[in-house]
């Protein structure tokens, strides 16, 4: 190998290193290095890949239209994020959330909970398509029943998250769901079939971990006394109806629709708006007395501001508080930093020369596999998105598969087990910083029990390795 090649090839991942590098030093400097430092980290690295790339004769136009389109592919997840942290707050304030963590303290049973939480976020992620949506709503008060119940908040996280990211994978309805199959050429259908082999059995795993685990834990340490006093807190603070389930019901009947996710949230945040009025008229006054607002303004406070519920109890309180929109700004400007970081790695194409040196050692149905599931983790682990981390592997590898005469469902499968639930896994991806603000932890207390996204890759491997449903195509050239 000559000395061109060799600072050619130090020049493409110095950047990556770099990024890497920073964002390793991030999470030992910093108590929560997702607000700023990350974001800082990204764009460091960008501009170091924006001066490699003048270097090698990239024109600064063709890297800042680079940039853009890159930014502009995000400002759908960027739309949703907007929504969602209104969406939350607004949930809170009409009693919804409250209402599902009061009838399931209730209801859930403490050796099950684990297990059932898994199962309920699996069923409600597949009806929404979307794993963000089910850890704004039902998540939330799923973490708050398991912290009642004296359940470890990491277990609680992992399993809210990889029920959500079972049903959001196997949705027709997930953004990802579709995405993976038309970068990749394979239908819709035939890829969430296609999918069933390996998706089944990882989340019948990760469902026995569960229930083990639920069975071998220790009895809740919290009271008898201590519940009651939290039920009792809920049901004078607000009203917990049955009645409150309808809006859970009226954003599935949207679902069915095939709203798109955008108009459903935002019909969801509304309604919202308009349960709070009809429902918790009481604790909506008794925001404004206390904060000297009148119902308007309490109302925009809640979806910008985020929750402002009166409660003495500080545990109680810090449960059913949330952010709103103005708290989602942080992850937003990360889902930007990430942007223009991939935007720089595209356009620059650093990201084409290390897909040559990937494909080079690509032989074997295996070895063609194996590197598409490493592409998948190593895009969201270096620019820390997950629709990057589908779309450069699918491109990269769209015409490859078809050299080695395999059927594009087998891109699209391998693409979806690692790429879109690794996303989660990776503490300075977007998509983990957005479930460590909904759900108020750290992701390295999650990662170890998101049993089902870790358990995907592997099982895709697996599969591979045993040439176990492979498809060929059917036509040869």
């Amino acid at each position: 190998m000559n000395e061109s090649k060799i600072n050619n090839i130090v020049f493409t991942i110095f950047p990556f290193v770099i990024l890497i590098i920073l964002l390793g030093l991030n999470l030992f400097l910093f108590d929560n290095a997702m607000k700023g430092p990350n974001q800082l980290a990204l764009i460091i690295s960008a501009l170091i890949g924006f001066w490699i790339s003048n270097l090698r004769g990239s024109k600064n136009y063709e890297i800042i239209n680079g940039i853009k389109d890159s930014i502009l592919s995000s400002l759908n997840a960027i739309i949703i994020l907007c929504i969602i942290g209104g969406l939350t707050s607004t949930w809170i304030l009409s009693g919804v959330v409250p209402a599902m963590i009061y009838y399931g303290i209730e209801l859930i049973n403490p050796n099950f909970f684990l297990f059932t939480s898994c199962i309920i976020c699996a069923i409600v992620s597949i009806s929404t398509g979307s794993s963000w949506t089910t850890a704004a709503t039902i998540g939330i008060a799923f973490i708050s029943i398991g912290e009642l119940l004296g359940v470890s908040k990491g277990l609680i996280a992992g399993a809210i998250i990889s029920g959500a990211y079972f049903g959001d994978k196997m949705s027709p309805l997930s953004e990802t769901t579709n995405l993976a199959p038309s970068v990749s050429g394979s239908n819709l259908i035939e890829h969430i079939k296609y999918m069933t082999y390996t998706t089944i059995p990882t989340i019948l795993i990760t469902l026995l971990l569960f229930f083990i685990i639920g069975l071998k834990s220790k009895k809740p340490s919290v009271s008898l006394d201590e519940i009651e006093t939290f039920l009792e807190i809920i049901n004078t603070k607000f009203y917990v109806g049955i009645e409150l389930f309808i809006l859970p019901l009226i954003i599935f009947f949207l679902i069915m629709l095939k709203c798109s996710a955008q108009k459903t949230l935002f019909i969801a945040m509304i309604a919202g708006i308009i349960f709070a009025f009809i429902f918790q008229k009481e604790l909506i006054q008794e925001i404004n007395l206390s904060s000297g607002s009148n119902t308007l303004s309490t109302i925009l406070k809640t979806i910008f501001l985020g929750t402002n519920i009166p409660i003495d109890n500080i545990s109680i309180s810090n449960l059913l508080s949330k952010s709103g929109v103005f708290g989602m700004f942080w992850i937003v400007i990360l889902v930007i930093s990430a942007m223009i970081f991939g935007g720089v790695m595209h356009s620059g194409r650093f990201l084409k020369k290390i897909t040559d040196l990937i494909l080079s050692n690509s032989a074997s149905n295996f070895k063609l596999i194996r590197s598409t599931a490493s592409s998948c983790v190593f895009f969201n682990f270096a620019t820390c998105d997950q629709y990057l981390a589908i779309v450069i592997p699918g491109r990269m590898f769209k015409e490859v598969y078809q050299d080695n005469d395999l059927h594009p469902t087998n891109l699209s499968r391998t693409i979806e087990d690692t790429g879109t639930v690794t996303s989660v896994l990776i503490p300075w991806n977007s998509c983990a910083a957005y479930h460590a603000e909904i759900l108020s932890i750290n992701p390295l207390s999650y990662i170890p029990y998101c049993f089902f996204n870790i358990i995907s890759p592997f099982m895709t491997l697996f599969y591979a390795y045993c040439k176990i449903k492979i498809k060929k195509n059917e036509i040869k050239k």
